[in-house]
Parts: structure tokens; C-alpha cells; sequence
């Protein structure tokens, strides 16, 4: 019997007789009924009880409902309360809001509402995740016989879109058991997607930019940025390194009430690396160019502190807006925030910038929780899954200098704001042997050196450098990027370190979750 029970209701009405008929419709529904007439009788029954749904009427003799509403919220917060009166007053409606209530029907009430409430507050849980797993089941089934064709570069971008999307989904319903089968389709279509970029990738890149072929880092300055320079705009550029599309999506819930927004997809050039990736979009060229035209400006990565690769972006953007022949009417302003304190700094005086005509600004936070995160065992225990650093993105981005910045810029009509980030990230579970001398580049998705070696099963194999316009290091003879959720691990040592970094979100090799990016344009509502 209490398995058909579709939940407990509470009814308080001092005129309970009149409702008759609909507590006899709820009861052949599957709810389970009590009733009161007056509101202490309506607390007194709360108190002893978990009920799913109260109905209150406001208009009591005795007890008012607003009264017995405000008592009711604090035996349990949770429990909605639905306030059913025939007086139609807006101030007793705001009245109500205020104290909590959670819908509001007027007298006469009919089956048909009271059904809706019910399904609403009782079932909508149960309702919403039956649809939930058809879609998905039917949704996943697609996408996986769709993998057999052969896809473009904007069905890739789609099919990741939807897997993202999916990945929303299910944080919230987590009981549904499906966390792991869209685990094994993001790296079932991974594996695919691999194989696609490196079949594609060498032609791709030695393409003018048009439609059949992805736009990839050094484009995006001409793109997005150049056409919105004017002197009636305050044009900001934000890149958030290492920013996922899954973790965009979060910040962008919170951002959408302040900004109307347009999202629009890039390639993240090889390596999915910061040297590589966002050196390339300042300058509006690929590495391998960067390194011929610019020498002064081109950092090698071997040997090379990590910071000092990027640390001509100011010069590089400059460069570039002059081989376009673009005249700021005011300087370039250019800032770089890798630290709380500053962040702080530049969120407290972001409106001196406003004047600019272009302002260009680095934030490294995201990658700072993406490699903290491999180096703190109490961020693992907080972040442990996807959905865990999702909500953990939230949580940052919520109290962080650059939602401030974003918020204040919000209020000014002629700012514009180009949002997006160099690469994203994967979390990598799969180790493999890889070999290379002491000369080798350290990343553990990707591997230059003069001769390394690992299976190609797992890696896209480069003998010269400058097939993907990549600046030659010293003398190579193999150099490899990781496909899929696979990272480079030395045999000295291997069981260590193969622990050490498994389960960590890395960047620099072949993936949806690393190359495939959202460009976001935003202005003030």
C-alpha cells in the first residue's frame, strides 16, 4: 500500500467540508491526506508529521494564515506551502511572497490546479527523470552510430556541445546511475575525435581561414576583436586560461542576468598549451612565425621557467595591431592577474579603464585550480569528479575578482566584452610509457625532444616540428601530442608517478575538452 503512495499532503482550512470533493480526487490520485480546520490543530499535526505539501487557507478564524505560514516554515523550511484564500489583494500576495509561500491559488479552486500543484511539488522530481533517461538513452544512441560517419569539424563541435550539455544534466540527478556511461561515450567519441584532428590537422593549419575548416588561435584577434574597435566602444578582451566549455557554462548562469550574450566555437592550435595557444592569439600568427618574425618575443620552452614564455603578450598584440594598421586613440592597456591580491587590485579600479579603447586582460585562475588541484590532496578530496570541479568553478567564480570586474563593467552601456581562453583541459586517467633523454619538454601530454618514443596508439607522431608551424627545438627526431585522456610517464619511477598524476586535469594534447573552445561576445543589458 505505501509503495502507491505518491506523497503526504496537509490541508489546513477552517471550511475544510466544502473540499470535499477535491480531497477525494487527491486520494484516488495516490496522496496520502490530512486535514485541520483551524491553524494550532495545522501546526500541531506538522509538527508530527513529514508532509510533502501543505495547502493554507490565508482567511481563518483564529490562527491567520500568514500566521500559521510563518510557524509552519520554521517547523520545516523546506516543505512547500501553497496558500489558497478569495482575497485577491496584491499586498497580501507580496505579503505571502515574503514569508516564503511557495504558490498561491485563489478561491475557487479547481481540480485541475490543485493536480498541477501536487505534480509540481510532489512528482515533478519523479516526472522529470523518467523523461530525463529516455532522452539521454535515445540522445546517446544517436550520438554513438553517428561516430561511424564521417564528421565535420561543426558536427564535432555539436556533438561535444550536447556531451557538455549532458554532463550539466546529470549533476542534477546524480542517483541516475548514468555518470559512468557518459564517461565511456566522452571517451569513445575522444578516441574518434583524436584520430580525426590528426588526420586532418597538418592541411587544416596550412588553410587560409574558411568555412569547411575550424578557425584556430591566431584568427581570433581578427575576428572578434579588430571589427569592434571604435571610439564610441570600451572594448574588453578576457582570456581565462585553461577554461573548459563545461566550466564556461557554469559562470555563464551566473553572468546571463547582466549581459546579453553570443557564444561562438574555435580550435585550440597543437599543443593545447599556453605558450603555444595564447602566444598565438596575441600575435595573430602560429608559433613557428612568432619565432621567424619576432625572435626577441619568442621564449623556447626547454629549460624555460613557465612564466616567462608569456611574457611578451602586451608586445605581440601591439605588433599585431600594427601590421593591421589599427590607431588606438588611447594605449593598449594590458594586465595579467595570477594572484588573489591583484585580482582584487584591478576588480577595485576596473572602472579607470573604461576610457581605453582596447583592454586586454590574462586571468590564470582557472589553471591555478586546475594544477593545484594534482598538488593538494584536500582540493582532490573536495573536487573528486567533473561534476565536483564544475561546482567548484561555481563556487570560485562567484566570489572572484573577475565576476566583480564583469558585474561593474555591466553598468556601463558602451563597454563590449570578449570573453574566452586559450585551451581547455582533460581529466586524464590513462598512463603510458613514454621515452625521450633529459632534453625532453616536460608536459605530460606532450613530449619534444630529439628522439622520443611511445605507442602510437595513444599519440600523434611529429617527426619535423614545423608540420604544425611549430618553432623546431634544437635537433628532434620524433616528438609526440597524446590523444584521448592519455599522459606521458618515464619508466624511471613509472608505478610513482603514474599514481601521481592519474586522475588530474592536464592540458597540451588532442581532446574535445582541450581544443574545442567558446568564444563568448557580451554587452550590458
Amino acid at each position: 500500500m505505501e509503495e502507491n503512495i505518491k506523497g503526504k499532503i496537509l490541508w489546513i482550512d477552517d471550511e475544510i467540508e466544502l473540499l470535499r470533493p477535491h480531497l477525494l480526487l487527491l486520494k484516488q490520485k495516490g496522496y496520502l491526506l490530512d486535514t485541520a480546520t483551524n491553524g494550532e490543530d495545522g501546526i500541531e499535526l506538522a509538527r508530527k508529521n513529514n508532509y510533502d505539501l501543505i495547502f493554507l487557507d490565508e482567511m481563518m478564524l483564529g490562527m491567520s494564515g500568514l500566521e500559521t505560514l510563518t510557524i509552519l516554515k520554521e517547523i520545516n523550511p523546506y516543505v512547500p506551502i501553497t496558500m489558497v484564500t478569495k482575497n485577491e489583494a496584491e499586498t497580501l500576495m507580496e505579503e505571502a511572497i515574503g514569508r516564503k509561500i511557495d504558490d498561491y491559488l485563489t478561491k475557487p479552486v479547481n481540480p485541475t490546479q490543485i493536480l498541477a500543484v501536487c505534480k509540481r511539488f510532489i512528482e515533478s522530481a519523479r516526472i522529470n527523470q523518467e523523461k530525463i533517461i529516455e532522452s539521454f538513452l535515445s540522445d546517446i544512441n544517436r550520438l554513438k552510430l553517428s561516430l561511424n560517419n564521417s564528421l565535420t569539424w561543426q558536427e564535432w563541435v555539436d556533438i561535444y556541445i550536447n556531451l557538455v550539455n549532458w554532463s550539466l544534466e546529470l549533476d542534477r540527478y546524480p542517483n541516475l546511475g548514468f555518470v559512468d556511461t557518459l564517461r565511456d561515450v566522452f571517451r569513445e567519441a575522444n578516441s574518434v575525435f583524436s584520430d580525426f584532428v590528426e588526420k586532418n590537422y597538418r592541411e587544416w593549419i596550412h588553410t587560409e581561414p574558411k568555412q569547411d575548416i575550424p578557425l584556430f588561435s591566431p584568427f581570433i584577434v581578427e575576428k572578434y576583436i579588430l571589427p569592434k574597435i571604435n571610439s564610441e566602444t570600451s572594448l574588453f578582451f578576457f582570456i581565462i586560461d585553461c577554461l573548459r566549455l563545461d566550466q564556461w557554462y557554469v559562470m555563464e548562469e551566473l553572468l546571463q542576468q547582466y549581459f546579453k550574450i553570443q557564444k561562438e566555437y574555435y580550435f585550440s592550435i597543437l599543443p593545447t598549451a599556453t605558450p603555444y595557444a595564447r602566444n598565438s592569439i596575441f600575435a595573430g600568427l602560429f608559433p613557428y612565425d612568432i619565432q621567424k618574425y619576432y625572435p626577441q618575443y619568442w621564449v623556447g620552452e626547454l629549460n624555460t621557467e613557465d612564466h616567462k614564455q608569456n611574457a611578451y603578450e602586451k608586445n605581440l598584440l601591439e605588433e599585431f595591431l600594427k601590421r593591421k594598421k589599427i590607431n588606438l586613440s588611447t594605449p593598449l592597456a594590458y594586465v595579467k592577474i595570477h594572484e588573489t591580491e591583484y585580482g582584487k587590485k584591478i576588480e577595485n579600479e576596473i572602472h579607470k579603464f573604461i576610457p581605453n579603447q582596447l583592454t586586454a586582460i590574462v586571468v590564470n585562475s582557472v589553471d591555478m585550480i586546475a594544477h593545484s588541484r594534482s598538488d593538494f590532496a584536500i582540493l582532490k578530496e573536495i573536487a573528486p569528479n567533473e561534476s565536483a570541479y564544475r561546482s567548484l568553478t561555481r563556487s570560485w567564480f562567484m566570489h572572484s575578482s573577475l565576476f566583480g570586474m564583469l558585474q561593474t563593467l555591466s553598468t556601463y552601456p558602451q563597454v563590449k566584452i570578449v570573453l574566452t581562453t586559450d585551451h581547455g583541459s582533460i581529466r586524464c586517467m590513462h598512463g603510458v610509457k613514454v621515452l625521450g633523454d633529459r632534453e625532453t619538454s616536460t608536459s605530460l601530454r606532450y613530449k619534444f625532444g630529439k628522439n622520443v618514443k611511445c605507442d602510437p596508439r595513444y599519440s600523434m607522431q611529429i617527426q619535423d616540428l614545423t608540420e604544425l608551424r611549430l618553432p623546431k627545438i634544437s635537433i628532434t627526431v620524433n616528438n609526440i601530442i597524446a590523444k584521448e585522456d592519455f599522459y606521458f610517464v618515464y619508466p624511471t619511477d613509472y608505478h610513482y608517478y603514474l599514481q601521481r598524476y592519474k586522475d588530474s586535469f592536464q592540458h597540451g594534447g588532442i581532446s574535445m575538452e582541450e581544443m574545442i573552445i567558446p568564444i563568448v561576445t557580451m554587452e550590458p543589458k
